[in-house]
């Protein structure tokens, strides 16, 4: 049986290897379409017999996120609605046809008008065809998410994302829009039964292609991760090799730490090339261990992350073009699982001057089946 969930999800979470044979989307998905099936059994009537897990067929899913983030940037307010449909098709038990787009705008004020202003960007983030070939394997065509480090493919939609703003480095390695125009293997597996860590890989092509909404580069590269159940760190790193003019390569390295005494996450990436370098580190904590507000407090979430961007010998336009560190702070409260209220102040230096970034916004996570599990 294929079975869907989602990223990010707080709770107990599947094996690394076995998460990372999945797709992307649906690696997350350990809580949302696990508990589906459980859901309905448990609300069968006493004396009721459940049907036979191998009746249990793969089902339709339209999934996504939407979001109101509120930026005032260096004194000038920035307001961004944001709305990512996501379709999860399954083709019988082994083929998955996964596709999410993209609409959002940056409304400003426009001087001598009233209100704000300005238009819908869309975009097609990926749409792909998986072939589950088995527990360890995963075959990927069409447009995917770029998996070079891990925010791209697993932080990145604003309902998983602890702080609303980009890092600094993101575009390293991921392509003009974050995404590739080909094909990709991945998969994980444990690496021997003497040794208790899973090991996790993604190698991939991308053509190049201009088209507006579906642009990528020519680039093929690869990323590797370990991951320690006893600990529950994962640690890693990405290559990639241009295949346009200039041939040059970029790496990065990546880590995940949640400890398991604590409701914290630590997360942290590098990555150089040719157009730049830097980093950004962060942690974030649930407060639900104090003694006091404990109802309140464990839908609370503290975060900070530190980061730092350096301009390489061959600067783009997708990265600053000056050098610049930023800190900031963030505070995050779950109304519900999925629908959250966020806030978050940050320090920008730069060498164009100092200013402040304030966010305040919601996100809001939805799950919708679009058939019966049981075929009924």
């Amino acid at each position: 049986m294929l079975l869907f969930a989602d990223h990010h999800e707080q709770g107990r979470r599947l094996p690394a290897a076995a998460i990372q044979a999945l797709p992307g989307r649906i690696r997350g998905c350990e809580r949302w379409l696990l508990a589906l099936p459980l859901l309905w059994i448990t609300c069968q009537p006493l004396g009721a017999q459940a049907p036979p897990a191998d009746d249990v067929k793969p089902v339709p899913l339209l999934t996504g996120s939407a979001g109101f983030i509120t930026t005032f940037d260096g004194g000038e307010t920035h307001l961004g609605p944001i709305v990512t449909p996501v379709v999860l098709l399954p083709l019988g038990q082994r083929w998955l046809f996964e596709a999410r787009g993209n609409f959002e705008s940056d409304l400003v004020a426009v001087p001598g008008q009233s209100g704000f202003h300005g238009s819908v960007e869309k975009s097609v983030d990926y749409a792909q065809l998986d072939f589950i070939a088995n527990p360890y394997i995963t075959v990927t065509l069409g447009r995917f998410l770029t998996p070079f480090n891990i925010y791209n493919e697993r932080l990145y939609p604003v309902w998983i994302r602890d702080l609303q703003t980009d890092p600094l480095i993101l575009p390293i390695g991921v392509g003009p829009s974050n995404a590739s125009n080909g094909a990709m293997v991945r998969g994980g597996f444990k690496a021997h039964p003497a040794f208790d860590f899973d090991l996790n890989y993604a190698v991939y092509f991308s053509t190049l292609n201009s088209t507006e909404y579906i642009d990528s580069a020519r680039f093929a590269g690869g990323r590797a991760g370990i991951f320690i159940p006893k600990t529950r760190l994962e640690f890693g790193g990405s290559f990639q090799h241009s295949l346009e003019e200039g041939r040059s390569n970029s790496f990065g390295f990546h880590a995940i730490w949640e400890p398991i005494a604590l409701p914290l996450e630590i997360r942290a990436e590098y990555a150089r090339s040719l157009q730049g370098s830097g980093y950004w580190a962060e942690a974030a904590y649930r407060l639900g261990q104090f003694p006091y507000l404990e109802k309140q407090l464990r839908r609370t979430q503290i975060v900070g992350r530190m980061q730092q961007s350096l301009v390489g010998a061959s600067p783009s336009t997708s990265l600053f073009p000056t050098n610049m560190k930023m800190f900031e702070v963030g505070l995050n409260y779950y109304f519900i699982d999925g629908f959250k209220g966020v806030a978050s102040y940050g320090r920008e230096f730069s060498g164009d001057g100092n200013k402040n970034v304030w966010t305040l916004g919601v996100t809001y996570r939805f799950v919708i089946p679009l058939g019966n599990a049981w075929g009924n």
